[in-house]
């Protein structure tokens, strides 16, 4: 059993502030396309940092204001009713509830799992176990604010992209959308597919 949560939150300065979540993607705004995946693998989800109510879904406020995505983890972690929390930006379209649930199980190995493309690690596409909780509320404390600097405070799995592979194109799965640009670009990709 595991919890789902979305962090939400941030300027988007961008996209003029707008939440990214309500942003459409192939006919559905990327929230929604989020909710039906997590509903289908997690027994509780969670939209941390702000967000309109809905049916099923909890809404979480950081503990920690301020802080970025690493406070929305804390966040997530402290609210969560399960120990294993599979975290998603609020940008991302094409997450995949078999792609969510494998970086879920994989938590039985470690305190994260965080998938590793060419791009760099993606530790907002991730699952996280309680473990991690103690030294994120340190690095808050410390205004050490870095997700990627966190990583070295936990036992982590890595999933390479060619594990990634076996659930789809690991370009699509770990998709954000931080841009106008790249919002347009998603819509071009999928009328060519």
């Amino acid at each position: 059993m595991w919890t789902g949560a979305i962090l939400t939150g941030g300027k988007a300065s961008r996209f003029g502030g707008q939440d990214k979540g309500t942003l459409v993607v192939e006919g559905r705004t990327i929230l929604e396309r989020q909710l039906s995946e997590l509903s289908r693998i997690a027994s509780e989800t969670l939209i941390v940092g702000g967000g309109t109510p809905r049916d099923g879904v909890r809404l979480v406020s950081d503990i920690v204001p301020g802080r970025g995505p690493l406070g929305g983890l804390h966040a997530a972690l402290t609210e969560a009713a399960f120990e294993v929390v599979v975290v998603v930006a609020c940008d991302m379209p094409y997450v995949s509830a078999p792609w969510l649930a494998h970086l879920a199980a994989l938590s039985q190995e470690a305190d994260a799992v965080v998938p590793l493309t060419e791009r760099g690690y993606h530790p907002l596409c991730a699952a996280y176990t309680r473990a991690c909780l103690l030294p994120i509320a340190g690095r808050l404390a410390q205004g050490r604010l870095k997700m990627m600097d966190a990583l070295a405070d936990f036992k982590v799995r890595v999933v390479a992209a060619d594990e990634i592979e076996r659930f789809g194109d690991h370009h699509r799965l770990l998709a954000n959308v931080n841009t106008p640009a790249e919002l347009g670009g998603l819509a071009l990709e999928s009328h060519e597919l």
